[in-house]
């Protein structure tokens, strides 16, 4: 399947955000957690079981990127985002229908919705590099942006705009929150079916008026030369650069997951009334920043470096994450809890800008689509890693324990973002690939003769 014929290259960024706001639903988790766990209520789950509902949708979001990437070389972009958008749909609009229960849940919105952010994921990443070789940074942070700000509308649609679907729908008679998710599946996938239609690849040699590619040295890389996902695989920047994805995205994503419990145990615990409201007000400010955050650094990162961009992030997560227990909650200080959640948005978001792009610079401009899914299987690890790190602590402490039981999971990830940015400062470009330089150097001559 074919998309519409593409004349202005920023229309595929209108649709890029378009597709992006529908699949940052993930990141809106956190407004259904208080429902779910609420052991007088429709669901009864336990902390646990909640993070691994969001879990498996991280894990299985990376893990499907990589065949979305090769569907895509294969058969275009448009068909792979178009799936995704109806898997993500189908999988909310049955949740809404069949999730009275965890492990109904478990395999509807995080199975199947995973699956479908998976397969749409890539595409509008994979597209915009090639229109955009010369902002690269810049074009995949807003790219990937709409899914920052996207988690910020379906969380103040659930829990406050409007009333809050969670307090007024009961569509088909469901309870809220299925009834939330049977509207937002149906939301989804018409925009995500609307994006998919200008997600269409430029002309073969398609290059940006006035724009040579820079040459590539020892220390900086453009991605002229072209790596397939087996050559990339047996470099050591690409574990390297796989590590500290991992380790990066390990304390956002905890913080995605736990924001709304941690936030009201820590305050309440403070003699802070209106507790629920201020980690809301949080969770907002935090999606808001996630999506600042992927075009900032992004765009940061077209003027300094991927590389020191990277470092420079890290660093400032880890200490954030070593800060935030001692210096914002321990002393009951609500401003700065929101502070702390807008920073740890903010640098969160910057892996998306900044992953996928260095992924195009050490390993090829074309071959992005297809490589950054193997890249991105350290999201999926971290997803993992995050939300039942923070859900072991949670379930394993004691009535008394108080918000101290989430120091640990916070230093944890500190120590982590900064281990991430340590391995940084070592790693250079891989060496040219010489079987691929050998065949750009062929076809320059067939060209010139």
């Amino acid at each position: 399947m074919r998309g519409l014929k593409i004349t202005n290259r920023w229309i595929v960024v209108v649709g890029a955000i378009l597709i992006q706001l529908a699949l940052g639903a993930i990141y809106a988790w956190s407004v259904f957690t208080k429902l779910l766990t609420d052991g007088s209520g429709d669901y009864g789950f336990t902390a646990t079981q909640t993070a691994w509902v969001f879990s498996l949708g991280l894990a299985t979001f990376a893990v499907v990127m990589v065949f979305a990437g090769k569907w895509q070389a294969k058969s275009g972009p448009t068909i792979v985002s178009l799936t995704g958008g109806l898997v993500l749909g189908a999988g909310y609009v049955l949740g809404g229908f069949l999730g009275n229960t965890f492990i109904a849940q478990l395999l509807c919105i995080g199975l199947l919705g995973g699956a479908g952010i998976g397969f749409a994921y890539v595409v509008p990443i994979a597209v915009g590099v090639k229109w955009f070789p010369d902002k690269k940074g810049m074009i995949t942070g807003l790219a990937v942006a709409g899914f920052g700000f996207g988690a910020t509308i379906w969380v103040k649609l659930a829990g406050s705009w409007f009333g809050g679907l969670l307090n007024t729908s009961h569509v088909f008679g469901l309870p809220a929150v299925q009834s939330v998710f049977v509207i937002y599946g149906v939301t989804f996938a018409v925009m995500v079916i609307l994006g998919s239609l200008v997600m269409v690849n430029p002309p073969e040699g398609y290059k940006p008026k006035g724009w040579t590619r820079p040459q590539r040295t020892e220390t900086k890389a453009y991605g002229g030369i072209e790596f397939n996902s087996k050559q990339m695989l047996g470099t050591r920047q690409f574990y390297a650069l796989w590590t500290v994805f991992v380790f990066s995205a390990l304390a956002g994503l905890m913080v995605i997951y736990c924001i709304k419990l941690f936030g009201i145990d820590a305050l309440e615990r403070n003699g802070v009334i209106n507790a629920g409201v201020i980690t809301g007000t949080a969770m907002a400010w935090y999606a808001i920043f996630n999506g600042l955050g992927r075009i900032v650094w992004g765009t940061v990162s077209d003027k300094l470096g991927r590389r020191k961009s990277i470092i420079i992030m890290t660093f400032f997560q880890g200490i954030i994450m070593l800060m935030i227990y001692h210096l914002f909650i321990k002393f009951g200080i609500t401003s700065g809890f929101i502070v702390a959640a807008c920073v740890i948005g903010f640098n969160f978001g910057g892996n998306f800008a900044l992953f996928p792009a260095i992924t195009a610079d050490f390993f090829g401009n074309k071959t992005v689509g297809r490589n950054y899914g193997w890249m991105f299987t350290a999201y999926g690890i971290a997803g993992i890693a995050g939300p039942q790190l923070a859900g072991y602590f949670k379930d394993s402490a004691t009535a008394s324990s108080g918000p101290v039981v989430w120091m640990t999971p916070f230093i944890i990830s500190g120590v982590a973002c900064i281990t991430g940015g340590i391995i940084m400062i070592i790693v250079k470009p891989p060496k040219s690939n010489k079987q691929a330089q050998k065949k750009m150097e062929n076809n320059n001559k067939q060209s010139a003769a």
